[in-house]
């Protein structure tokens, strides 16, 4: 069994150890069992540590520990294959093992003051590459953030001493603790105690001492599911770095605004208002497109049996074409409008028109053109073609041209 260092010390940043056991993965990774580790595996919300194990003629760029019966560490090889008993180095990449070690220690924190001041209990935990997240059993709003992160950052200004201590037997005292946190408390368990702040069974790595954490600042929250909220947060250097690209993302935005005044919420109000006036402008102008397009191909359009069709190629895109479509034939009576595009074909009749179906059409112009589709009684669409978008329209025109006349003798 492999000894886990990080547990005793997690800032030991590096060790030597001998190679238990080889499995080489293929595709140039392979996966190493040592005997002894400064590698947290994967769990409890944190992620694995990073960093390399290099030997004689060979190195392993570490990218992920698991925990499968023992500690595995994977990564990439570059080398020889390591064989059991060699002598290896095992060196973390210590900024992600010690922004990890702020973030989980904060989340502690966090979770102690929104239990103390709301009640609310974390259910859920996880640590991602640049924020946190936490999920609670209740409802939250920006002015419990703001307590909860004003006094989260006091308890961190205040240099609280954190004590690990593993446990074969609990004492009573922090069993009762425990108790009102946990259904069940066994034996064998690993204890993080930050002041008088919280007591936590936990076997992640933490800081020695609060005043590490940093600035504690919670990002965004949200409803997860009707009991459940999700908080995200960050802490240390982390949290700097994501308010920074906010703060990037936000005066750059500002930029942009015609009024590059703050606040940006009412630049971006405003920008809204523009853009459905727009909008509304777009619509009319459209509706005017519409009903000049509509008389000069129901002008040019062929009379087979009193019914007006309409054949026309057509260079806007599918829902452009379909909108127009619908409102063509909508507007005129005894119309059939058969629209060919580049990749795909819309057929549409008024309702007042008899004896052809636009669906029955399609499969018919299909069975000659090939491609696929579907539609109704008034609306078919198809597309995928094997022939030309002229060989569609002719193939679509003939088949109406038989089927109304047809129905009309």
């Amino acid at each position: 069994m492999t000894e886990r260092l990080f547990s005793r010390d997690p800032y030991l940043r590096e060790t030597t150890a001998r190679v238990v056991e080889v499995k080489d993965l293929g595709k140039g990774r392979v996966a190493l069992r040592l005997e002894g580790t400064v590698f947290y595996p994967e769990g409890g919300g944190q992620p694995s540590d990073r960093g390399f194990i290099e030997g004689d003629g060979f190195k392993i760029r570490v990218e992920h520990v698991r925990e499968a019966g023992d500690v595995w560490h994977e990564g990439t090889l570059e080398g020889r294959l390591p064989e059991p008993g060699d002598s290896v180095r095992a060196v973390l990449d210590w900024e992600w093992r010690y922004e990890n070690m702020r973030n989980h220690t904060g989340q502690h924190i966090l979770s102690a003051v929104l239990k103390g001041l709301y009640g609310l209990e974390t259910t859920g935990f996880q640590i991602f590459e640049g924020y946190n997240k936490i999920e609670v059993d209740g409802e939250v709003d920006w002015g419990m953030v703001e307590r909860a992160e004003v006094e989260a950052n006091e308890i961190v200004s205040k240099g609280l001493p954190v004590e690990v201590e593993a446990y074969r037997y609990l004492p009573e005292d922090i069993a009762a603790i425990l108790r009102k946190h946990v259904t069940k408390v066994t034996d064998r368990v690993r204890i993080v105690k930050i002041g008088d702040v919280d007591v936590t069974p936990c076997g992640g790595t933490h800081v020695r001492s609060t005043s590490e954490v940093g600035p504690i600042k919670v990002l965004r929250f949200y409803q997860k599911s009707r009991n459940l909220w999700r908080i995200e947060f960050a802490c240390g250097n982390r949290a700097l770095k994501y308010l920074n690209g906010v703060l990037q993302d936000y005066w750059a935005s500002l930029e942009e605004m015609p009024n590059k005044n703050r606040p940006l919420v009412e630049r971006v109000r405003e920008l809204k208002g523009e853009l459905e006036r727009l909008e509304a402008e777009k619509g009319s102008l459209r509706k005017e497109l519409w009903e000049w397009k509509g008389r000069a191909l129901l002008k040019a359009a062929e009379d087979i049996g009193g019914v007006k069709v309409v054949a026309h190629l057509e260079g806007s895109p599918l829902k452009d074409a379909e909108a127009f479509v619908v409102y063509l034939v909508d507007k005129n009576p005894n119309t059939v409008a058969l629209i060919v595009g580049e990749n795909y074909a819309i057929f549409a009749k008024n309702r007042e028109v008899r004896g052809i179906s636009m669906n029955e059409l399609l499969k018919q112009v299909l069975r000659e053109t090939g491609g696929g589709g579907g539609g109704s009684e008034v609306l078919a669409r198809g597309g995928g073609f094997k022939e030309t978008p002229e060989k569609v329209l002719e193939a679509a025109l003939r088949a109406v041209r038989e089927s109304l006349s047809r129905a009309s003798s």
